[in-house]
């Protein structure tokens, strides 16, 4: 269940323009205290930051909300193994799996497209008492070279447009150790098919399990978490 308040002064600093409430997410193993948007109408963008980036007005607000796939993930990673694994999540948004990942002690990047994520990202580690995460800015349309390889790579509801199955699979290979594993939790969108395919066709198993109920266990949820792996092909 979450807990939702209205934002009170001195809660920290926050973007101009925007209204805001507090989250409390439990279920997960542990709770976690979140800033996110009050609602998909939040949008204050003097700087043009929004055409830069190429999001609309419309998806602008969505990386501020807390989405029942990515509290999902956020369970998921609450027991995952995660020694030795450099992680990293992509469209994080909130950023609510990298926070539980962090908060066990994992070597995670949190990385989005959306100017505002890493902003909020820093007052939701503060609201925790967190130390600082490793943050990139990730685009999955344009190459990001120096961003480096990774062990694990997850991700919530990140297949949202048509043209996601490849711009997505193409830059998970490209970030992908030779040994690598890729979670993704989604909620039954029609664009899994086509990810599907092309992860297969890059070379990536896949197996995957329903999720039917929120960590609260009470909220129903339709989707699944789709678990992808690739591991060198022994010499002969």
């Amino acid at each position: 269940m979450n807990h939702l308040n209205r934002i009170i002064a001195g809660d920290g600093p926050m973007p101009l323009g925007y209204e805001v409430k507090f989250e409390t997410v439990r279920g997960n193993g542990a709770d976690l205290r979140m800033r996110s948007l009050l609602d998909r109408q939040q949008f204050h963008d003097p700087a043009g930051e929004a055409e830069q980036a190429g999001i609309s007005s419309a998806l602008w607000p969505l990386f501020g909300l807390l989405w029942p796939s990515g509290q999902v993930l956020a369970q998921a990673m609450q027991t995952f193994e995660l020694d030795g694994k450099r992680i990293l999540e992509l469209g994080c948004g909130l950023a609510l799996a990298s926070l539980v990942i962090h908060r066990r002690g994992g070597d995670v990047t949190a990385s989005d497209c959306h100017p505002l994520t890493e902003t909020f990202l820093k007052e939701n580690l503060r609201l925790n008492h967190l130390p600082p995460m490793k943050y990139r800015t990730g685009n999955w349309g344009r190459a990001v070279s120096d961003m480096g390889r990774f062990d694990l790579i997850i991700g919530s509801d990140v297949l949202y447009d048509r043209n996601q199955p490849q711009a997505l699979s193409a830059f998970i290979d490209e970030h992908s150790c030779s040994t690598v594993e890729v979670v993704i939790v989604d909620p039954d969108r029609g664009n899994i098919t086509g990810f599907n395919r092309r992860m297969q066709g890059l070379g990536y198993t896949h197996s995957q399990n329903r999720v039917s109920f929120l960590p609260d266990g009470a909220t129903a949820y339709k989707g699944r978490v789709h678990s992808y792996g690739r591991s060198p092909v022994p010499a002969a």
